[in-house]
Formats: C-alpha cells, sequence, structure tokens
C-alpha cells in the first residue's frame, strides 16, 4: 500500500519540497506542474490515490457521499505518512510544504491529524473532515491554510469551519480564505495558495 505511483519533479537542495494531492477522479498531474509554478525551485513529489471509486481515483474509500470507510482511512493514512516520511528521509529538504484538493485534502488532514511533525506548511482547498479527530498537540505552531466556497454541495460551509476550530483548538496558525462559489477552485485560492507557499514563508 505504500508503493504509490507519483510524478517527481527534481529542485534545488536549498528549497521546500512540495507534496500536491488530487482530487477525486484525478492524478498524480494534476497539480504537479501548479506546484512549480508556486515554487519553481522546489522538488515536487506528487502521488496517485491507490483506490479507485467506479474508474476513479481516490486516496481512501467511502461508503458513500460525506461517509468515510473509517478502517480504510487510518490504514491509507498511515501508509501515506510512510511514504511521505521516504521521500523527506530521500530529497532532505530544509522545509516540507504541500496541499491537497478536495479528497486529497482530506487524506493530507488525516495525515497531518496524525502525524503532524511531516509537513510544515499545509494548504487544505476544499476539506471535508465529516468527524472530529482526537486532540493533536504536535499540530501546535503549525501553519494552515484552509479554502472553501460557501455554497460548496460536497464540503458544506459549516464541517469546513468545524475543521478550522478544530485546527485553531490544537494551537495551529490558521488562515481560512472562503469565496461564495462551490467546489470549484476560484481565483482567489490560487492568490492565498500563493501566498502562503511564497518563499519569505520558508523555515
Amino acid at each position: 500500500m505504500t508503493n504509490y505511483t507519483f510524478a517527481e519533479t527534481k529542485g534545488a537542495k536549498s528549497a521546500p519540497l512540495v507534496f500536491t494531492f488530487h482530487g477525486t477522479g484525478g492524478s498524480e498531474q494534476q497539480f504537479h506542474g501548479f506546484a512549480s509554478e508556486l515554487s519553481p525551485t522546489s522538488a515536487v513529489v506528487s502521488p496517485r490515490g491507490d483506490v479507485s471509486e467506479m474508474g476513479a481515483l481516490r486516496y481512501f474509500r467511502r461508503t458513500a457521499e460525506g461517509v468515510y470507510d473509517m478502517d480504510d482511512l487510518a490504514q491509507r493514512t498511515a501508509a501515506m505518512a510512510a511514504f511521505l516520511t521516504t521521500q523527506k528521509t530521500r530529497l532532505t529538504p530544509p522545509a516540507t510544504w504541500a496541499f491537497g484538493y478536495s479528497n486529497g485534502a482530506n487524506i493530507l488532514a488525516s495525515v497531518a491529524a496524525t502525524h503532524p511533525n511531516i509537513v510544515d506548511r499545509i494548504a487544505l482547498l476544499h476539506p471535508l473532515i465529516p468527524f472530529t479527530p482526537p486532540p493533536q498537540p504536535g499540530l501546535k505552531g503549525r501553519s494552515v491554510l484552509i479554502t472553501a466556497g460557501r455554497r460548496d454541495p460536497i464540503c458544506p460551509a459549516s464541517q469546513t469551519q468545524a475543521l478550522a476550530d478544530w485546527l485553531t483548538t490544537q494551537d495551529a496558525e490558521v488562515t481560512l480564505e472562503w469565496h461564495n462559489g462551490g467546489h470549484e477552485i476560484h481565483q482567489s485560492e490560487v492568490n492565498a495558495l500563493a501566498a502562503f507557499f511564497s518563499t519569505s514563508h520558508m523555515r
């Protein structure tokens, strides 16, 4: 389960490593090139989801819209955490950034909630975590950007806010960027992501 197919772009040793995570039905290429636009000198690693839902690639199983197979989520979160750790060990970056959209945001959020030391700066585009994770003190001081649509029919605004509130309770440094649309990625989100991943934030 840890042998993910992934796209990779080489980068400078002095630049952050960037991980990207696609949405349901996407592939490792969905945001791979965009990550290089955000941080041109960075190495970029983009794993492909290894779960097929009627032919659409995902990172974990669900039984219905917004209803997750929690045992599968736990197993695949552990597998993804192991994969990310392996890539960090191989590339030895000075910092690690990651962003994901929809299902990709969900697996990234799950990794952060269970293995908070893997990624330094986390961006979650339209996440849906329909449960309250247990407390995670390791998120203290971690920088998290959440972007979402107030009329998103897939990721309700109330649950986006609940995730932001939970992260704030863990003492993460949370930025929440809303737009008035639905599940589509708005230009304001792109702008927020570019600012969030600017080199001035490297640490």
